[in-house]
């Protein structure tokens, strides 16, 4: 086997836990766009196109409540800035990728690709065909999402509520996060934009989620500055 074809499928190994959660977060997504008001076509579309599940899911939810469409860009815009974290974090080990590449994998980075590739990168350092890992991690993760986006699409309805997929979600994400704290400005952001979240959770259109992210990257930062 190439050593680009098993550090892709590595990837897709990495990425297979965090399906657990994934899947039943996709349904949920289907579910909701649809009682949204959105089309079977532009719900399945959202999720190939964009293709960020929390982005996703406040577009719905906001779009639901009739929120002003500078809010909803607003607060998509501040709920993805980590994605500029995440690119700053990977760039040492993929700087010297070609346009194509970059391109392709920052379409398929997300929190659950983003995750165990970091920490596959910080294990093994720079390698000529490292790359390959987070395409398996994303293409593995891309493609569930559409499946679940779709089985939520068209099986939403006959999903019954007490089933309580929703608690899938908050665990894959302390699975994800859990791992990767392992200093004190990271542990502070965690905690402080966590209680933030709680602490904020009845705002309306969804703000707590931004003065959340707002916090934690604040208290990061702090925290950073003073090792």
């Amino acid at each position: 086997m190439s050593e680009a074809r098993k550090t892709f499928w590595d990837g897709v190994r990495a990425e297979l836990p965090l399906l657990v959660g994934v899947f039943p977060f996709g349904m949920i997504y289907g579910a909701l766009a649809l009682d949204a008001g959105l089309s079977k076509g532009a719900s399945q579309m959202m999720s190939s196109i964009v293709f960020a599940g929390s982005a996703q899911f406040v577009t719905t939810q906001l779009v639901s409540d009739a929120a002003p469409a500078l809010v909803i860009i607003m607060t998509i815009a501040v709920v993805n800035l980590r994605h500029m974290l995440y690119s700053a974090s990977l760039a040492p080990y993929l700087k010297d990728l070609s346009l194509k590449w970059k391109v392709l994998l920052s379409y398929l980075l997300t929190d659950e690709a983003y995750a165990p590739s970091a920490l596959e990168y910080e294990r093994t350092g720079v390698k000529p065909k490292s790359h390959w890992f987070l395409l398996g991690a994303g293409f593995t993760l891309w493609s569930i999402w559409q499946i679940s986006t779709a089985f939520g699409i068209f099986l939403g309805a006959a999903i019954p509520e007490n089933w309580q997929l929703d608690f899938a979600l908050p665990l894959t994400f302390i699975a994800m996060v859990v791992p990767a704290l392992k200093n004190r400005p990271m542990i502070a952001a965690a905690v402080s934009a966590g209680m933030v979240a709680l602490a904020a959770y009845g705002l309306p259109f969804k703000l707590g989620l931004i003065l959340a992210a707002m916090t934690g990257i604040v208290i990061g930062t702090v925290f950073e500055g003073k090792k």
